[in-house]
């Protein structure tokens, strides 16, 4: 067994400590990763705080994971030691249902999340607030090793949060498209949907980022909280993406769309949102929901960001500073991700 130090939670909202594990043996086709920078989602908090009632104890978060290959099984063929490689939000599926075969393993009914699952019934998955992480190579992604590494983490689940649905309902040149929030999330959201040649309408509840969205990419800007400027907005786009995480009135967003478009939403809120049925019906808009993406489409986002220069505004963080970075997520008081440095670990 391969000893690891991380940083862990013991048990509902217990902030985050020193903890020590171990990793399985390498298997054939397993590499070991020697983890270099892991980012924090906003759903590494909600495992912590068990606010979607699924959360195993202890706790070591992070599935946003960049890492150099220190060891080889006997039969990888897609590294090397000293490549550089990713991991995200997950590190195995069942590999035969439909979804699996269709590339789509993170629809996968047997899908091994990076923590807080069972690999079996006596070992947990561990997360990558670690030094070190084992995955078949099937599950790791392959990284450009010219790129700031801490910029390119947070793609691993951010960057394919977005760029899956976008992809998925085909946003296109010419097409009105709006991003609500403007967090880890939306502000990948606004970068992609740019770069695909989309006019980007930020919504947003706070008037301090109109700055940053458009820097970002944003050719328009409106706060949510002006009832005039979304009414305006009625009819107006062809896509919405909803990044947002706190309660909201799905609603409000949902008659910005035109007839037959959609919104999707990627955001988690605590609570189940209400809807009103006539806001569909009255312009047979669609609304959806989008998790992650399966491997090939992951590779798909990392290869695309490295090609543009696509890469995630962070802040990095010691290990150490982990439980004020949560609060200051709370708070909103990042720009736009915390990105480990696991050195300082």
């Amino acid at each position: 067994m391969i000893n690891v130090r991380a940083y862990a939670a013991q048990k509902t909202a217990a902030p985050l400590e020193p903890f020590q594990f171990q990793r399985r043996e390498l298997r054939d086709h397993d590499v070991l990763l020697d983890i270099l920078y892991c980012g924090v989602c906003h759903s590494d908090l909600h495992q912590v705080k068990n606010e979607w009632g699924t959360s195993i104890f202890p706790m070591v978060p992070g599935h946003e994971i960049i890492g150099r290959v220190s060891r080889a099984g006997s039969q990888v063929k897609r590294f090397k030691v000293g490549s550089i490689a990713g991991v995200g939000c997950f590190v195995d599926s069942c590999r035969q249902c439909l979804s699996c075969r269709k590339g789509d393993e993170q629809f996968c009914e047997r899908v091994l999340w990076t923590y807080n699952a069972q690999e079996d019934a006596q070992t947990p998955t561990y997360g990558g607030y670690s030094t070190q992480i084992v995955v078949d190579e099937t599950y790791a992604l392959k990284i450009d090793p010219r790129l700031p590494l801490a910029r390119v983490a947070p793609l691993l689940c951010a960057g394919i949060t977005t760029y899956s649905p976008l992809r998925h309902w085909k946003v296109a040149k010419g097409q009105q498209v709006a991003v609500m929030g403007l967090g880890g999330l939306g502000h990948m959201a606004v970068k992609l949907a740019d770069s695909f040649g989309a006019e980007v309408t930020m919504l947003s509840t706070s008037a301090a980022k109109q700055s940053d969205a458009r820097r970002l990419g944003a050719a328009h800007f409106v706060l949510s909280s002006d009832a005039a400027a979304l009414g305006r907005l009625k009819n107006h786009f062809d896509f919405i993406l909803d990044t947002i995480s706190a309660p909201h009135n799905l609603n409000t967003y949902l008659q910005l769309l035109k007839i037959d478009a959609s919104m999707v939403l990627v955001g988690v809120p605590p609570q189940a949102p209400s809807l009103d049925a006539f806001t569909l019906i009255s312009k047979r808009r669609r609304l959806g929901g989008s998790l992650i993406g399966g491997i090939a489409e992951t590779q798909e986002m990392l290869d695309y960001c490295a090609k543009k220069n696509l890469l995630a505004d962070v802040e990095v963080i010691p290990i150490q500073k982990i439980n004020q970075a949560y609060n200051r997520m709370l708070k909103g008081d990042v720009r736009y991700r915390f990105v480990i440095d696991l050195k300082t670990l």
